[in-house]
């Protein structure tokens, strides 16, 4: 993770140099401004993903059939499932590819911005006084929670299984949970990333509607 560190680094510093030569320099801004670019620069991957998530959306209610007819037939329903991928030119697990390439770059951003040595001190945004501690009112970590849930909200049918279902509550208290002793610059990353997500989601279920 050294480079993608070094990396997304070197961004953020160039972001808060962009945010000083416009004469109000921030690195809560910079923070925002870094977030879009990488969220900007991964689209065609979040788009591949979401459009195989609207896929399996739509074949969702075929999928519950199938599993409650074959409920006692475990080869049977494979042979089903596969067909119905099949005819229906759905891969399953190609909404995985985009997710597993993004991985990385997650990884490098939560590392630069946990690490990031501020050339402000300390580095304030709006009611935070230093974003290299974590936010003292909790705003964000509530926040990274919400976010989380809607985006999963979006992606989640009503056919979904109970384990989904689970870990559409488990996973926002999680990042909700964490998100308290982070740093709040790296906790305003992911909510403005989810908030971009939550966006693109939309247009692209919308679009495709």
């Amino acid at each position: 993770m050294d480079f993608l560190s070094n990396l997304f680094q070197g961004l953020l510093t160039l972001a808060y140099n962009l945010t000083a030569a416009l004469g109000v320099p921030n690195y809560g801004t910079a923070i925002i401004i870094l977030t879009v670019v990488i969220k900007l620069a991964m689209h065609p991957l979040t788009a591949k993903q979401v459009k195989s998530l609207k896929a399996m959306q739509e074949l969702s209610p075929k999928i519950k059939k199938l599993q409650e007819k074959y409920a006692n037939d475990k080869e049977r329903l494979n042979k089903e499932l596969t067909a119905l991928y099949q005819s229906s030119g759905v891969n399953p697990f190609s909404g995985c590819l985009p997710l597993l390439i993004q991985m990385p770059v997650l990884m490098g951003i939560f590392f630069a911005i946990r690490d990031y040595n501020y050339l402000q001190d300390p580095p304030s945004w709006f009611y935070i006084a230093d974003l290299a501690k974590p936010d003292p009112y909790y705003v964000l970590p509530v926040l990274s929670a919400l976010t989380t849930w809607l985006m999963q909200k979006q992606t989640t049918t009503p056919e979904a299984s109970q384990q989904n279902r689970m870990l559409m509550i488990f996973m926002p208290l999680f990042i909700g949970y964490i998100s308290f002793n982070f740093p709040a610059g790296l906790v305003l990353y992911w909510v403005v990333s989810n908030i971009i997500q939550i966006g693109q989601q939309w247009w692209m279920f919308r679009k495709t509607a």
